[in-house]
């Protein structure tokens, strides 16, 4: 579990300030909070902060936040659903300024076994971004100790995630992973590649078979010079495709890439909009159309490889997943990871959304919450959050 101190390692909680950085980037619609994979994964370690008596504090950001700070993109509806899971009142700082006068006073007033969330830490702009100094001091006056529990966010150094620790570390307090973080590293550990090349080239060396769909397969199937029409490809890439190829080809590696693939006239707007499709060939996509699944041929052979797995570890849908008629790719491969007796490891972001969404998560040994962060790991890369905790 790379030594690191984690919430077991935080003795006599009671009366402490604990400040807890979540990933409580969860999706909105008009307001409502549509997926909470994110909320419950925090909860394990919040509430054992709660039975220790601790001061529980929690941060988080949500969304991009663009423009300055927003109701939009204020934590108000983590709040309730979180006072709702909890079975108490969790107090919300509303504040736009997160760790101004009304945290202070919100901190202040709390006593054992409390919860406060403070909002969006995004809504401080470059200073969280950036990792500023002033901001990452401000965040640690509030608290004893930290915990980071956002493995979404811990590849990113913001101030929240890595500036903080140093200044709770200057007061003698302590730095430590929640279980959340615990266990995405515990899992992902395992399928963890060791050189930082690009993570392609690294799980060729790591895994037998390697199953390409999603955007990324119409880059390959360029690479072997098949027209693709309108379909998302990134020029870029091609040659490093071929690198790809070839090296599979020389490790005896399996590289799967669809035989057939769902097109369609024109990309649905809005994206879940009803749309005619039309399944052909790889080696027959017409110029004027856009691939935007994989085919019913290459379902079944995908579905294949991934019974007769001992391990899965799955990053991004196979197409439009948000489209119900263009989900079927992605629908059979989650079926094949819900059937299987592997281990399968779901490398959060889209991946984690639609296993959830089809209501195929429960049937999965890990769901990541992390995307970019889960993808970053996997090729061997220090992540900020993790590098940032104590020691053991």
């Amino acid at each position: 579990m790379l030594n690191k101190k984690t919430v077991d390692d935080l003795k006599d909680l009671q009366g402490k300030k604990v400040l807890v950085r979540c990933d409580f980037n969860v999706p909105l619609k008009d307001g409502k909070i549509t997926d909470e994979t994110r909320i419950n994964a925090a909860l394990p370690t919040i509430q054992k902060m709660i039975n220790d008596g601790g001061k529980v504090i929690l941060c988080s950001h949500l969304g991009k936040v663009k423009n300055g700070p927003n109701e939009g993109e204020s934590l108000a509806p983590v709040a309730k659903s979180l006072s709702e899971k909890l079975g108490k009142e969790v107090v919300f700082v509303s504040d736009y300024n997160v760790t101004g006068e009304a945290a202070t006073k919100a901190v202040n007033a709390m006593k054992e076994g409390d919860v406060v969330l403070l909002q969006n830490t995004r809504f401080r702009g470059a200073e969280e971004t950036k990792n500023g100094e002033q901001f990452s001091k401000e965040l640690a006056d509030l608290a004893d100790d930290y915990v980071c529990d956002a493995f979404g966010s811990s590849h990113r150094a913001h101030a929240s995630v890595a500036g903080v620790t140093k200044f709770i570390s200057a007061k003698g307090g302590s730095n430590v992973f929640g279980y959340l973080m615990e266990k995405e590293i515990a899992f992902l550990g395992g399928a963890k590649v060791a050189d930082k090349l690009n993570v392609i080239s690294n799980l060729l060396e790591k895994c037998d078979t390697l199953i390409i769909g999603g955007g990324m397969a119409y880059t390959f199937l360029k690479a072997q010079g098949k027209e693709i029409g309108k379909s998302l490809v990134d020029d870029t890439k091609i040659d490093y495709c071929k690198e790809m190829m070839d090296k599979a080809a020389k490790l005896g590696k399996k590289l799967l890439l669809p035989v057939d693939t769902t097109v369609v006239s024109e990309f649905p707007n809005p994206i879940d909009a009803p749309v005619e499709v039309e399944y052909v060939s790889v080696d027959a996509i017409p110029a004027d159309k856009d691939g935007v699944d994989i085919g019913p041929e290459t379902c079944k052979i995908y579905a294949d490889a991934v019974k007769n797995a001992k391990t899965v570890v799955w990053n991004g849908p196979m197409g439009v997943f948000e489209n119900p008629t263009l989900a079927a790719g992605t629908i059979a491969v989650a079926k094949a990871l819900a059937e299987t007796d592997a281990t399968t490891i779901i490398g959060g972001g889209d991946s984690a959304a639609a296993v959830n969404q089809l209501g195929f998560g429960d049937k999965m040994s890990h769901i990541s919450t992390g995307g970019g962060a889960s993808l970053e790991f996997l090729e061997g890369k220090e992540l900020p959050g993790v590098a940032a905790a104590d020691d053991k």
